[in-house]
């Protein structure tokens, strides 16, 4: 199978994403719905943490049962690094576009602290964290494009496809946790911006399969995937105040517990195909 080959199967796992996109155009859904769906996503995202956190701990964990020490080492530095830029760097980043965004607001009788406006939930919010979810998926997809172009360098082009079908299966869950918080919100995005977040999120997967082919290189994986684990539990953080308003206790837990049973039963079906 020749790479161009490789790259486009890469592509068609990345591009699986847009499957769940389209739950992101549902009009006016009912509070207890939004609720649902926003659960639903925390329960994917919380399950894809641990996927990425275990691939990314799996490189150091061999070198410290082998007593490589210095590998070891480089290997835990750069997931702490990544782990570190894509959770604070979030938090930094969205305190700064917050106060570039806050109105001058004047200190007369009656008005409106700009806490409580950053209380309160936007579109603009929304869209945000939406965009936020798409890029730390897309961080993740290319650390998985990246395993399948190894595998595909490597000559073990049996295991590249079955990395892409099973990659494929759990890209189709990830596009509705993308986007879960426009739904939470009630805002009903355009099919030009489902388009471009399914660009962000899957995308990466055919450019990481690429780069795989001619490069290996465990810590550029352990990074990227260090980054996507970060930015995804800055933004399951961010969700789970949005579950908070809803106040729904009992419908959230069993949501999220059904997201997680979703991001496993995906993965379930990577294992029984052999990967």
């Amino acid at each position: 199978m020749s790479s161009s080959q490789i790259a486009l199967l890469g592509a068609i796992a990345g591009f699986t994403i847009y499957l769940g996109l389209p739950i992101g155009r549902l009009q006016n859904p009912a509070p207890r719905l939004r609720a649902g769906l926003n659960a639903v996503a925390i329960g994917i995202l919380i399950f894809l943490i641990w996927d990425v956190l275990s691939a990314a701990w799996e490189p150091t964990d061999a070198a410290l049962s082998d007593h490589h020490w210095g590998t070891a080492f480089t290997g835990g530095a750069v997931l702490a690094a990544g782990l570190a830029l894509g959770l604070a760097g979030l938090v930094y980043w969205d305190r700064f576009i917050a106060r570039r965004k806050a109105p001058a607001l004047s200190a007369g009788p009656g008005a409106a602290a700009a806490s409580e406006l950053a209380a309160r939930p936007t579109r603009s919010t929304a869209g945000s964290l939406a965009l936020m979810i798409a890029t730390g998926i897309g961080l993740h997809n290319f650390a998985e494009g990246l395993a399948i172009g190894n595998s595909a360098a490597t000559g073990e082009i049996s295991l590249a496809v079955l990395l892409i079908i099973g990659f494929g299966l759990h890209n189709a869950t990830e596009g509705f946790g993308i986007v879960a918080p426009l739904a939470a919100e009630g805002e009903r995005p355009s099919w030009g911006t489902l388009a471009l977040l399914g660009l962000i999120g899957g995308g990466p997967t055919c450019v990481g399969t690429l780069v795989g082919q001619h490069l290996v290189n465990d810590d550029l994986s352990i990074a990227f995937l260090g980054l996507a684990a970060g930015s995804i539990l800055y933004v399951v953080i961010e969700l789970l105040a949005v579950a908070r308003r809803a106040a729904l206790k009992e419908l959230t837990t069993w949501m999220i517990l059904l997201g997680l049973l979703l991001g496993f039963a995906t993965d379930g079906v990577v294992t029984a195909a052999g990967v």
